[in-house]
């Protein structure tokens, strides 16, 4: 590795924790999970589904069980991502928004399917961000959807130059308050911010073991329910709508505990919607 290399890595790289994340993402490239699940369309997630799920592809022929019921896990997943762009207004193609924390580039190439606009990816993961720009040649949209091997926290895109700013499943591993003032920063006057996020219920009392588990096993830091809201008000985002998504993301995690690809958390995720410490939400703001 070069000078400027490892200089450019450790602007980005700002803390021993983002490098043990950026190490997690870069070193599970061959993920089953999301590679799996994103052969069958070319949109590779990172992130959970909601909806409820086909009983029928649990039955049927034995030797098609098991792609039939990655094929209806992906159904959900894209179903999460359609959802979260659903909540973000009148968008433009002369419009600029901003993935953060965008993984393998999946709800970024559905934005720009949907609005024809430029979205802006970032990530820590320099594999991330490598697989998700060849994707973007692939798809022919390399002009209008690019990512960039950037922190959420200083994401470098001029001040008011978004029109939304999303996160899938990614806030939980920035401080809240700095990673808020930063998309006050970048949205313009009256922009929308999109969160989608599991978050620990504090109104119960200290995290729960399944909660700590799901901590360990994504190398994240779960923050409890009542740091979003308050980050948003110091910063000057306004939530319009807070959706519950728990009930709506659990037979999800049912069905993927039946997968041939399951991970082995699935039983913490289950045992923490279930037992009501982690919540699964959908919070829409403005910036004002």
């Amino acid at each position: 590795m070069t000078t400027s290399t490892t200089a450019a890595r450790a602007a980005v790289l700002r803390t021993p924790y983002q490098e043990s994340v950026a190490r997690y993402w870069n070193t599970n490239q061959q993920d089953p999970v999301n590679l799996r699940l994103g052969e069958i369309d070319g949109l590779y997630h990172h992130h959970y589904g909601v909806g409820a799920y086909d009983p029928s592809v649990l039955t049927g022929p034995e030797e098609t069980r098991d792609r039939r019921v990655l094929e209806e896990l992906h159904c959900l997943e894209t179903a999460q991502a359609d959802l979260l762009l659903d909540q973000l207004g009148t968008v433009g193609p002369r419009d600029r928004l901003l993935d953060a924390g965008s993984g393998r580039g999946g709800t970024s190439f559905m934005a720009e399917q949907r609005f024809g606009c430029h979205v802006d990816g970032v990530s820590i993961s320099e594999y991330q961000v490598d697989f998700a720009n060849a994707q973007a040649e692939q798809r022919g949209v390399a002009d209008r959807v690019r990512f960039h091997f950037r922190n959420m926290l200083d994401t470098g895109f001029a001040t008011g130059s978004r029109r939304a700013v999303w996160t899938n499943e990614t806030t939980m591993y920035v401080d809240l308050c700095e990673l808020f003032e930063e998309f006050s920063r970048v949205l313009e006057h009256g922009g929308r911010y999109v969160c989608v996020t599991g978050c620990s219920n504090d109104v119960s009392g200290l995290r729960s073991k399944a909660v700590s588990r799901i901590d360990e096993h994504y190398t994240c830091n779960i923050h409890p329910r009542s740091a979003y809201f308050r980050a948003l008000a110091e910063n000057g985002l306004v939530p319009l709508q807070v959706v519950d998504l728990t009930p709506a993301t659990l037979p999800y995690w049912e069905l993927r505990a039946r997968c041939p690809v399951a991970t082995g958390i699935e039983d913490a995720f289950l045992t923490a919607y279930k037992e009501g410490s982690f919540h699964y939400l959908m919070i829409v703001a403005d910036r004002v």
